[in-house]
């Protein structure tokens, strides 16, 4: 069973300095006015694995759409059979609907329509309520039943019913070409929506407004006729009319638009067309949105993305085959930057902020602070990948004015580089930096230590550079490992980043391996950042330490793999941490930094109840909300496609056991309060749909706002297919038990719902990625 303690849980979160002046008294939950306050007002959701949190009340299962049983606390809490729901099930004091969805035409031009897989969510009000405001969200990739010919499609369902016509209306082309790519394009990037809750049910629902509108992989296409290079006449991919290319394209700063994009192959110098692959983001307090770019990488099955290899001088190593980037001419430099929108604005041209680097963006964060620097937290959202933090040159004025969108145009950018030791140093990546790389065989050491090799034999990426390492070319990246070192390194280390790159801007869109290069941390694959909002800690939610061909995370850092055949030995699934500053404002180069406890399940040594945790939030009482971000092909014990073979479960294993997220059954979304009787303890609040993520929750008043992003990914369309197994778990004893698990092969989730909560209710509708709300039943103002 977990060994973190509730009050080390309530610490954690609630910083030590916050526990110092609190008290043990109720830290420890005997204060009669705390308990009073916050006291659990919700019957948790029972999930089909064991939490201690079901030994102590009881909890609500489903059983049905809209139904369920409560189940008392009991000292065996060991469910033998578990029916998993097609649902977004929440507690039965809640209620869900939905807000918006894909394929929704709600925009002034009748033939645009809500983009693809949603992921973060955003509100911004008009006025000084939060009944009525500009909805933002992200739309990160395309996956079927969108399309059997997206990226990565099961073989065995490509022939198989797609949802495209019923949705759209349309049929997409049946192979690839202009069309198909551009569709694709067009159903990533992000929506803007005014949605209100001035009815009499007093629920979000979508208003007209001429500023509602689309930000696309291709906004801004018909600046290509500006070009000489064979692009000129890539200005529409189809001839409805929002697939002509407008000159809705964004605009770059910071040194990359000045240094890179100038000397950029599509010549159109600081013009750039479109935003795409947006998973998570940030809000900031003058009103724009922070959206970043993450899977923007394209090559091979992945072709919807553009080059990620650089050369010394920041431009794309050329086009990538096969690649959407070489369809349309999109410059890999220009993409993989956090993007800032308006949405209240329109007149505000989206900007990609390059002081920010550019990677596989996850989250930002921001210090807002009048009178002093702005700082952002970042993740890159890759094996291996590297947290960072950018500090700005000039200083925030009033919180709320919009000038302070200029900050992020001169500042600078920093990786964390964490020591086993508890503290850590914030490295800048500027010409003058000092490189220094961390040798596989110390990335490594715990691994190979406990099992006598090393995933990817230790795999740290640095930039390729002819004469360094044997390499003949520039560009790209060269893998360094444990069985290279010797001679690879010494071409490294004891240089600058002045060696390796001409100007700041290349570095910045190089970050990934120029961090590598500098000495940062190789780490686990930051999912979501949080600043907390009083004790301004840093949450870092890490969601998998297992190596893979981007890297591998330190593994005395990170717990890299199962090192131990023993049934509840530690197992890999992420972990949250955070960083605590030395200095008052976030703006020096020392940190301390601490774990919380790795994912995992209850059962497991030092197990946190969840597995692969992605977006965290703080609500307006400071209560934790998390949700998870479970591989979509280990759900349930089920890999995707038609087959629905099953994966391995077994609990003796070592090494790289990625098929463990199998028993926690959907991803679902966890609350743990910070004050009274349940401080500290993880709660389950809701799971979401077959094959789904939930994910960018947001907190609007008594509403919490998440989007269900791809219900029945890469699964035939459901059509009454039960799946079902006998599927190994542990107790929180760390002894292993059996239990069958039952659950639809696909999804059609919402279609199953009732019409008044935004569905049809038809069992074997069509899946659709929707923004749902979650608000209790008869609700007064607050969510908790």
């Amino acid at each position: 069973m977990s060994t973190v303690s509730r009050r080390q849980l309530l610490v954690f979160f609630a910083g030590s300095a916050g526990a110092a002046v609190l008290g043990d008294a109720i830290l420890d939950g005997v204060s009669s006015q705390t308990i009073a306050q916050t006291t659990l007002t919700f019957t948790p959701v029972r999930l089909p694995h064991p939490l201690p949190i079901y030994q102590q009340v009881k909890s609500f299962l489903p059983i049905g759409i809209g139904q369920g049983q409560i189940m008392n606390a009991s000292g065996d809490i060991k469910l033998t059979s578990y029916n998993v729901i097609d649902d977004v099930v929440v507690p039965p004091e809640y209620e869900r609907y939905v807000i918006v969805r894909w394929g929704d035409k709600i925009f002034p031009n009748s033939d645009e329509y809500v983009g693809y897989n949603c992921d973060y969510t955003s509100f911004i009000p008009i006025g000084r309520t939060a009944d009525e405001g500009y909805l933002w969200v992200n739309h990160e990739y395309v996956s079927f039943p969108f399309s059997g010919l997206v990226p990565e499609t099961p073989s065995d369902v490509q022939g198989l019913a797609t949802a495209f016509a019923s949705v759209i209306g349309r049929s997409l082309p049946t192979n690839r070409n202009l069309e198909l790519d551009g569709e694709f394009l067009y159903n990533l990037g992000g929506s803007i929506i005014r949605i209100s809750r001035r009815n009499i049910a007093r629920r979000f629902i979508v208003v007209p407004d001429a500023k509602n509108r689309r930000l696309h992989g291709l906004s801004g296409l018909g600046i290509n006729s500006q070009r000489n290079d064979g692009y000129q006449s890539i200005t529409f991919w189809g001839s409805l009319s929002y697939q002509i290319g407008d000159q809705n394209y964004l605009i770059g700063t910071g040194p990359a638009a000045t240094e890179v994009f100038n000397i950029s192959s599509d010549g159109l110098g600081n013009k750039i067309i479109g935003t795409a692959y947006n998973c998570s983001g940030g809000t900031t307090p003058w009103g724009t949105i922070l959206s970043a770019e993450e899977n923007f990488q394209g090559g091979g099955a992945f072709f919807v993305g553009v080059t990620e290899a650089v050369r010394p001088d920041g431009t794309q190593t050329g086009y990538t085959s096969g690649t959407t980037g070489a369809t349309f001419g999109l410059v890999g430099e220009k993409y993989g930057w956090m993007v800032e929108i308006d949405p209240a604005d329109t007149v505000f041209r989206p900007r990609k902020h390059t002081w920010l680097g550019r990677y596989r963006h996850e989250n930002i964060a921001l210090r807002v602070e009048a009178g002093k620097k702005l700082v952002a937290y970042l993740g890159d959202d890759r094996r291996g990948g590297h947290t960072w933090k950018f500090v700005s040159s000039g200083t925030v004025s009033t919180i709320s004015s919009k000038s302070n969108s200029s900050l992020f145009e001169s500042g600078t950018l920093y990786v964390a580089k964490y020591n086993p030791d508890g503290t850590g140093q914030w490295i800048p990546l500027l010409l003058s930096t000092p490189t220094n790389p961390v040798s596989p065989t110390t990335l490594s050491s715990v691994e190979f230590a406990a099992l006598g090799s090393a995933q990817r034999d230790g795999l740290l990426p640095l930039p390729r550079r002819n004469g360094i390492a044997g390499q003949t070319q520039d560009g790209g990246a060269f893998g360094c490992t444990r069985s290279n070192q010797a001679t690879a390194l010494p071409g490294y280390q004891n240089k600058t980043l002045s060696n390796f790159y001409t100007s700041q801007g290349a570095i910045l869109c190089d970050a990934f391996l120029a961090a590598n290069l500098v000495g940062g941390t190789p780490t686990a694959r930051p999912e979501d950042i949080e600043v907390h909002p009083t004790t301004k800690e840093v949450f870092i939610a890490y969601t998998d330490g297992a190596p893979g061909g981007d890297g591998y995370p330190d593994s005395r850092i990170f717990q890299v793999a199962k090192l131990s055949g023993a049934v509840n030995a530690t197992q890999q699934s992420g972990g949250i941490y955070k960083i605590i500053e030395n200095s008052a404002d976030g703006t020096g180069t020392t940190f301390t930094w601490q774990k919380l406890a790795q994912g995992g399940e209850a059962g497991s040594i030092s197990g946190a109840g969840f597995a692969s945790v992605d977006n965290l939030t703080f609500d307006n009482q400071g209560n934790v909300w998390g949700v998870t971000d479970m591989s979509t092909d280990t759900h349930n014990g089920f890999s995707t496609g038609a087959a629905g073979t099953q994966t391995t479960i077994n609990h003796s294993l070592i090494g790289n056991v990625s098929t463990f997220t199998g028993v926690f059954g959907n991803n679902w979304l966890f609350y743990i309060p910070t004050s009274g009787v349940d401080a500290g303890k993880v709660i389950p609040f809701a799971y979401g749909p077959v094959r789904c993520e939930i994910t960018g929750p947001t907190f609007v008043g008594d509403t919490l706002i998440v989007s269900v992003q791809h219900p029945g990914e890469n699964c035939p369309i459901n059509d009454g297919t039960v799946l079902s197994r006998s599927i190994e778990l542990l107790d929180l004893d760390g002894t292993t038990f059996n239990q069958t698990r039952s659950v639809q092969r696909g999804s059609s989730w919402p279609s199953n719902i009732p019409v008044a909560d935004g569905g049809k209710g038809e069992s074997t509708g069509i899946p659709r990625p929707c923004v749902i709300g979650i608000r209790r039943k008869n609700s007064t103002s607050r969510f908790i």
